[in-house]
């Protein structure tokens, strides 16, 4: 098959292309590599600096598009989809539309639905826009409402979905928001994980898949908790890492010789590997239900994550035995009390390591990711 993916989070697209080049697949990434974290593309489509920047983008976009046809499949990461307005993506979408096969939208980050959904019906019992039945008022869930309720962004966000040919949701709480409007067009895949192989794992090459991502390092845990946060560029109080880092810092506190804490703010995403490495357990998205990206590649190399684990999550895997992920609710106290548990019952931690691999390569791992998107999109 031959595959466009337009737009990036988080690595996703480019883990995926990884995963469907591997399978045989023709495929091409375009995306601006999701800002400063720089993740790789094929195509280039970030946008220059300054008023001029727009312009120079749209020209590009339309100078590639004679060549972005007879495309198998299409996918976009988001409806926003590049960094224009809503209202010049438009005609973008419907001439890729018109000269390409099957047009698949993704479930994966902020849209129309996830927030209108998450501010009216609320099937989440805390998202970026409610606790329980209760709006959250802060900025950031101020300005989204205000960027994607009655506004272009809307209208091209129910335009993509109503016509495109599928839609993936990549977490169970877009999952939720997303399948009771178009039951018969949307599914969910698990995010796509590239598990490394070190250590041990170097019999996977020989077809080992059991030992992929095993590292005796997960043994060695010699007591000190290290403890690692990443704090995405004006998002902290939006994704809860304010609240977080505060629980942190108060552990760091009381247990001074019992725990050692990390902060890496705003760094591409090599440097952010380069920094979680060697850490026992990593914060991450307070008000989310499910491990996103940036965790799930943790969890990969053997740290524990704190965060969203809800039983929904495991529910929407088929998983019933391993629960690898500290789930905690959205406060710093719950945030505090989870994380002291660890360093109270230090025994707990090479076993939670080890589930965290397990449980990457039994969902997440790229290959069988990438299988499963082939399977719908053909289907």
């Amino acid at each position: 098959m031959k595959i466009l993916l337009l737009g990036e989070y988080s690595n996703l697209h480019a883990t995926l292309a990884k995963g469907l080049k591997a399978l045989g697949q023709e495929v091409v990434v375009a995306s601006n590599g999701d800002f400063w974290k720089n993740y790789p593309r094929d195509i280039d489509l970030q946008r220059a600096p300054g008023k001029s920047g727009g312009a120079k983008l749209i020209m590009k976009i339309y100078s590639l598009l004679p060549k972005l046809k007879d495309y198998d499949i299409v996918q976009l990461i988001n409806p926003m989809f590049v960094e224009l307005k809503a209202k010049r993506i438009l005609p973008i979408y419907k001439q890729l539309r018109k000269q390409n096969k099957k047009m698949f939208l993704l479930g994966a980050g902020m849209d129309y639905y996830w927030v209108s959904v998450n501010s009216t019906t609320m099937p989440l019992r805390y998202s970026d826009f409610n606790i329980g039945k209760t709006l959250r008022t802060n900025p950031d869930a101020l300005k989204e409402r205000a960027d994607w309720i009655n506004t272009d962004k809307e209208k091209l966000n129910k335009y993509i979905a109503n016509d495109c040919d599928g839609i993936i949701t990549m977490l169970y709480e877009y999952y939720a928001c997303y399948h009771p409007l178009f039951p018969d067009k949307t599914t969910f895949i698990p995010a796509p994980i590239e598990i490394e192989k070190t250590g041990n794992a170097v019999a996977a090459d020989k077809g080992d898949a059991e030992n992929v991502g095993a590292d005796s390092e997960t043994d060695k845990y010699d007591g000190i908790l290290k403890i690692f946060i990443g704090i995405s560029k004006g998002r902290s109080e939006y994704k809860g890492t304010d609240i977080m880092l505060k629980a942190a810092q108060r552990l760091n506190q009381k247990y001074p010789d019992k725990t050692q804490l990390r902060i890496a703010e705003g760094v591409p995403f090599e440097e952010y590997k380069t920094l979680m490495e060697g850490s026992d357990i990593i914060l991450d998205q307070l008000y989310s239900y499910t491990p996103a990206m940036n965790a799930l590649l943790a969890m990969s190399k053997g740290i524990i994550v704190a965060g969203g684990g809800e039983p929904e999550n495991y529910d929407i895997l088929g998983e019933t035995a391993l629960r690898p992920i500290v789930n905690v609710l959205p406060t710093e106290q719950s945030v505090f009390e989870q994380l002291e548990q660890l360093v109270l019952h230090p025994e707990r931690v090479p076993q939670m390591k080890k589930d965290s691999i397990e449980y990457i390569r039994k969902h997440h791992d790229y290959l069988q990711v990438a299988q499963k998107y082939l399977d719908y999109w053909r289907h």
